[in-house]
């Protein structure tokens, strides 16, 4: 025999009213019954929960241990249809979400914060990781979704979907008080600095776009260090080891020894954006995407 709501509540009727007649009353109920379904309770958890005798019903030892439990699992069980509503919504549960770094100066923490005021009870897992780790993860169902730098594999392609973020344009990052101007800046005018770079089988978007800047002014450039975080590309130039192209965005990285300057060369857009499982029917994600979608179009991201 299995333990009952039903049981639970007569017996913290009773053990309010202290007498089976009044409780049988509360509960529209006959006064048989009643003794009845606390008798096989008492049997069920194997002691006595009430003393009865011609002076009335007192609780127990038992019963006195037994009643602040049995009225939090009935606490419990009233709040279950809301809680179960609230995961169906996406207002409660799980989110694990991936970004590259340069996300983590531009859309990310913003929308974080929109995030957290709308669904304050959804528990945020961050991981920042590479655009090939991240497709990799959403593949293997380890995140649900992730900021991301595309194209997407031709393979991802029948797996994912993909929402675009944020396009923004590459900007040079260069040793402080190399240049002795404010302004744009041609590449043709710096002096001669290895390029540090992401390693293009990590971003080959990335790195094609940037290693096209420089072909299309005519230069080849000399790749010196290679890195996979923004912060650590951004370091190395504040050493002095080169220079280097990053998105907009990481100019908000503010680090001494280092400058930013808008190119006065043609220069593509780096887009970023989110991707996540076709078949991931979550509904917290539903939700972060609905919110996503809704501040995109408000333009309050970028």
């Amino acid at each position: 025999m299995n333990l009952e709501l039903r049981q639970l509540r007569y017996f913290v009727t009773v053990a309010e009213e202290l007498h089976f007649g009044k409780a049988a009353l509360r509960l529209h109920m006959t006064q048989p019954p009643l003794s009845q379904t606390i008798q096989a309770l008492e049997q069920l958890l194997g002691a006595a929960l009430f003393e009865r005798s011609r002076r009335g019903v007192a609780l127990t030892p038992a019963g006195l241990a037994l009643l602040p439990e049995a009225r939090r699992m009935l606490a419990r069980a009233q709040e279950l249809p809301q809680l179960v509503q609230r995961a169906a919504a996406g207002e409660v549960g799980r989110l694990t979400l991936a970004f590259v770094s340069s996300a983590d100066y531009s859309v990310l923490p913003p929308f974080l914060r929109a995030y957290r005021a709308a669904y304050p009870q959804v528990q945020i897992t961050l991981q920042e990781a590479t655009s090939d780790l991240q497709l990799d993860d959403l593949l293997h169902n380890r995140i649900d979704a992730g900021l991301l730098i595309p194209p997407l594999p031709d393979k991802a392609k029948l797996e994912l979907e993909y929402l675009p973020v944020l396009n923004e344009p590459l900007v040079l990052a260069v040793p402080a008080g190399l240049l002795p101007k404010k302004g744009k800046v041609a590449l043709a005018a710096l002096p001669p600095l290895p390029l540090i770079v992401f390693p293009r089988a990590i971003s080959p978007a990335l790195y094609d776009a940037i290693v096209s800047v420089f072909r299309e002014a005519g230069i080849t450039p000399e790749i010196g260090q290679q890195a996979i975080q923004m912060q650590t590309i951004v370091s190395l130039v504040s050493a002095g080891m080169g220079m280097a192209l990053v998105p907009q965005s990481v100019s908000n990285l503010m680090r001494p020894g280092v400058e930013y300057r808008a190119l006065a060369d043609a220069s593509p857009l780096v887009e970023t954006g989110l991707a996540w499982r076709r078949d991931n029917a979550s509904p917290v994600l539903r939700g972060f995407l609905e919110l996503l979608s809704k501040n995109l179009g408000k333009n309050a991201l970028c």
